[in-house]
């Protein structure tokens, strides 16, 4: 017989109860309002993100990478694990209680990345850090649990609306990478990337259609 889920934790949003759930020793989950936002045993889109994104800087010194949304933390241990010492790693999480459960109950499963002393974590919506930087990035990576097509019901026009990827492009150094991953491909997001400048690239994380990875660089 299966073994049920536990909650270890919940936390009232806007949105619904945030609630980090464990089933066993290994597995993990975080859902809000009952959805399941990440799940410990499949996390390779995030993992990908990361890889490619760190591929795409070429081996740059002193790279600064600006993550929006840190999950359970697998796309910032992927990163660090692609970046070289002299690195450094912003975090904007808008949850608190996701950045205590990182370090918590949930830190042996990226070996306490969150702790690496290349990274800091800002309490913020990464829209704002966007907004405030100005050819400050050489990669961002947004790994959200809504991706682009979220724009076109307006919830996402911060994030990936057309402003927005302006906004973005300009927070990014020359050259520098965008990252992002989506539920699906996404065309009329792929047309505000070019409107913004953006050269990209779609990758499927493995066989299948669950999930897309979007590596755009800003021209």
């Amino acid at each position: 017989m299966a073994k049920q889920w536990q909650t270890i934790e919940s936390v009232d949003t806007d949105e619904g109860v945030l609630e980090l759930r464990q089933r066993g020793e290994k597995d993990y989950l975080i859902t809000i309002a009952g959805r399941v936002l990440m799940n410990s045993t499949a996390n390779r889109s995030e993992i990908l993100l990361s890889e490619l994104t760190c591929n795409s800087l070429n081996n740059k010194n002193n790279p600064r990478m600006l993550i929006g949304g840190l999950g359970m933390g697998y796309t910032l241990k992927a990163a660090l694990d692609n970046l070289p010492d002299d690195a450094r790693v912003v975090v904007a999480e808008l949850n608190p209680a996701v950045v205590k459960w990182c370090c918590g109950p949930i830190a042996h499963l990226t070996d306490n990345a969150i702790n690496d002393s290349r990274v800091t974590i800002e309490n913020a919506d990464v829209a704002a850090v966007i907004r405030k930087a100005d050819n400050e990035f050489d990669a961002i990576i947004l790994d959200l649990y809504e991706g682009p097509f979220e724009a076109a019901k307006e919830r996402g026009e911060p994030l990936y609306g057309t402003d927005a990827l302006r906004r973005s492009s300009s927070a990014l150094v020359q050259g520098g990478v965008f990252a992002v991953w989506s539920e699906d491909p996404d065309k009329a997001f792929e047309k505000r990337l070019v409107h913004a400048g953006f050269t990209f690239q779609r990758h499927r994380p493995g066989r299948g259609n669950r999930h897309i990875v979007y590596i755009a660089k800003r021209a």
